[in-house]
């Protein structure tokens, strides 16, 4: 198993229970101790666990806001954002729909067309599961269930098996030299996994998210073919955007 794939599992468990062993972390990736040490030191430096005797749990700042409490933050500028980016799709088209509040609300302005929708992400589909006019694809995997998604290496397997004329993307932050950053780093395979998936990528990002932070990076701006945003046109990291030769849509 590949590094990343490995830290991502250890994420997704320290997410899910808390804590974990070294033990059951060995079992659970089928590695040795030695492996799985390195793995937490150098996650641990990276400030997404602190080890504590015989294995390691989240740290402080990683631990995850509900989906409802981070909807409700700024509803109307993530919908301003959604609102736009739902004119891009045309019908006939298979389009997917990363994690996150904003591509829910990209959600609800897509009922009732004749598209195809796969993702990850269980409030799309809450919200689109009663519209006969869409195709809804639910990509399998772990769930979350404090973030309404579905992670690990089952949803990235499903993901090599299609292909789509879009990806909406979201994301934690654009730093200024328009790299698009992640909180979680748990999701960050899967969004990799979704722009291999897809023909053109779209980034959602609101105005919140420039200039932005984030543990992990996704991809650099010249992965990005298309930007939505209500953001400052004068921030460095739309500017960085910009000069990549990404598509900016103003919503």
């Amino acid at each position: 198993m590949l590094p990343q794939r490995r830290h991502a599992e250890i994420l997704r468990c320290l997410t899910q229970e808390g804590s974990a062993s070294v033990t059951a972390l060995c079992a659970q990736l089928a590695t040795s101790a030695a492996t799985i040490r390195r793995d937490l030191i150098w996650l641990e430096r990276e400030g997404v666990l602190t080890r504590v005797h015989g294995g390691a749990v989240l740290a402080p700042s990683q631990e995850e806001r509900p989906f409802d409490r981070v909807a409700r933050e700024d509803g109307g500028v993530k919908d301003e954002v959604a609102k736009a980016a739902a004119t891009l799709v045309r019908d006939g088209e298979s389009i997917l729909l990363d994690i996150g509040t904003t591509t829910h609300r990209l959600a609800a302005h897509l009922r009732g067309r004749d598209i195809t929708v796969l993702t990850s992400n269980l409030a799309v589909y809450e919200e689109l599961a009663d519209d006969h006019a869409v195709e809804l694809i639910l990509l399998g995997g772990v769930v979350r269930r404090n973030y309404r998604s579905m992670v690990g290496f089952l949803t990235e397997d499903a993901l090599r098996q299609v292909r789509a004329d879009r990806v909406f993307l979201g994301a934690a932050g654009v730093r200024d030299d328009g790299s698009v950053m992640d909180d979680t780093v748990v999701e960050v395979p899967l969004k990799r996994a979704m722009l291999a998936a897809a023909d053109q990528v779209v980034l959602l990002a609101d105005r919140g998210k420039f200039p932005g932070g984030g543990l992990a990076r996704i991809c650099g701006a010249e992965e990005i073919d298309v930007l939505v945003t209500n953001a400052d046109t004068a921030g460095a990291g739309l500017s960085a955007v910009r000069e990549a030769g990404v598509e900016v849509i103003e919503g």
